[in-house]
């Protein structure tokens, strides 16, 4: 299984696996991260799985929705890696990816 490596608010840094086919927003919400609020249950209509990529990984990442873009300007904490981790589907071409989860707003 490929592996994510969450790191929380507070800077812990956390591998775990994850099964390809869900999306970045699942397999953290699975591993028991409540801190991912995910309030719109994964349908892109919130910005509360705002999650910042690991620039190695940005060229792996699929093209930016409208949507997605709209939301993350909601966002206080957006930056140029930020991205919907609901928006992001997971497998073995990102096993290792490394997300940061953004700031609560």
């Amino acid at each position: 299984m490929p592996k994510l490596i969450v790191v929380t608010r507070d800077g812990n840094e956390h591998v775990v696996e994850g099964e390809a086919g869900l999306s970045v927003k699942d397999v953290i919400k699975d591993a028991g991260f409540d801190e991912l609020l995910a309030l719109c249950g994964g349908s892109c209509s919130c910005a509360t799985c705002h999650v910042h990529v690991d620039p190695d990984f940005a060229h792996l990442m699929p093209k930016m929705s409208l949507d997605e873009d709209d939301l993350l300007d909601s966002t206080s904490d957006r930056d140029e890696r930020s991205r919907l981790s609901c928006q992001i589907p997971f497998g073995d071409a990102l096993d290792g990816l490394r997300v940061e989860i953004a700031a609560e707003d």
